[in-house]
């Protein structure tokens, strides 16, 4: 019988096109959404993931940094610097704002670092060099490519005219960026006054773990919140999860029902072209269980081509991608991989649903009449 399922797969090639090639499809549509998704996710963090702290100090109940603000006193610094288990205490300034460069405009998380910041500044310069005072910028590569902006180039940021002196690898996302400058040219154009926005906190070598030293941090110093950084990246995770998650299950479902509609119309139409056989095999004997385990074997090994087909055409679209556009990055996850199997697996019980109601009802007489 299961010689027969693969004979019937593959022995008329449109047919295995349709199935196997109609399920890639469908499958590669999820597989490749989650992703572009799961990319972003991982675009989205990757400063608080590269900006070397071990944990993120806020304003109370303020746990991320998307669409948030957090406002705390300047001297918090200091005091988080004097709990035990912290080695260094870095205060950052940061807002959500446009950089203008020429007609363009790209949303930018602004940063202020303080002089010879050692953690909070971009973690890779493709080119120029680090801050060394005010009037200066450094903005993500693909920023200044997109828009034509170079070294020693003048950007608007926060409404004031800043030479750009180096440009970031791997700050942007299909988001936004991110932006350095120093904070006193943050503090001067903000006019906020004294007050910071987050502190960046270097765990010492031998204290505590993270989690311990940020617990302390919370109990010692009033009106803050404080954070493990891989604690805060995931809270930034969960934000856009959050504001992205209607549209992948919509996605998701439109995939699914494609896969479904294809693969049930493929099994159906391979079953009914060979009832003949199917009724040769019942006059001979043959169980009505045994003609169903054909069919729903051969629709699990079109389903099974069509994810293995899948994943590694996603795989090989997040090798190639991330070549051709620096802001989009693909990532195939366990998560996703399982998913969809799971899918896969519905998929092939759903499309077999119709022949096997065909080959219950089928009569071994109608060989013999000709029918």
């Amino acid at each position: 019988m299961n010689r027969l399922a693969i004979r019937n797969l593959v022995q008329s090639k449109r047919v295995v096109l349709i199935s196997v090639g109609g399920v890639t499809l469908a499958l590669l549509l999820m597989l490749t959404l989650d992703a572009i998704f799961t990319g972003v996710e991982r675009q989205i963090t990757a400063y608080v993931d590269f900006s070397g702290a071990d944990i993120w100090v806020s304003q109370e109940s303020v746990r991320n940094l998307h669409m948030t603000t957090s406002s705390l006193p300047a001297g918090v610094a200091e005091r988080v610097g004097e709990v035990g288990g912290v080695a260094e205490a870095v205060p950052i300034l940061y807002l959500s704002n446009m950089i203008v460069t020429g007609e363009d405009r790209h949303l930018a998380y602004v940063i202020g670092l303080p002089p010879d910041a050692s953690m909070g500044g971009p973690w890779r310069l493709a080119e120029g060099r680090p801050l060394s005072g005010s009037g200066q910028a450094i903005i993500d590569r693909s920023v200044a490519e997109g828009s034509g902006t170079s070294v020693g180039d003048e950007v608007e940021i926060l409404g004031r005219a800043l030479e750009v002196v180096g440009l970031a690898e791997g700050t942007a996302s299909l988001v936004n960026s991110v932006a350095f400058i120093a904070a006193e040219d943050f503090a001067q154009l903000r006019g906020g006054g004294e007050a910071v926005s987050f502190v960046l906190v270097r765990v010492a070598v031998g204290a505590e773990t993270a989690s311990e030293v940020a617990a302390r941090i919370e109990t010692e110093v009033e009106g803050v919140t404080a954070l493990p950084r891989a604690e805060f990246a995931a809270e930034e995770r969960r934000v856009v999860r959050d504001m992205s998650t209607d549209v992948v299950t919509i996605m998701n479902l439109v995939g699914f029902l494609i896969g479904l509609a294809v693969m049930a119309l493929s099994v159906y139409v391979a079953t009914l072209s060979r009832r003949s056989e199917f009724g040769v095999l019942k006059a001979l004997g043959a169980k009505t269980s045994d003609l169903n385990r054909v069919v729903i074997l051969q629709s699990l090994l079109s389903v099974g081509i069509g994810f293995v087909l899948a994943a590694a055409l996603t795989f090989a679209l997040s090798m190639i991608i991330p070549s051709l556009s620096a802001n989009l990055t693909l990532r195939l996850s366990a998560a996703s991989l399982l998913k969809v199997a799971a899918a896969s697996v519905v998929i092939a019980g759903a499309a077999a649903l119709m022949p096997v109601r065909q080959i219950a009802r089928l009569d071994p007489a109608m060989v013999f009449r000709g029918k």
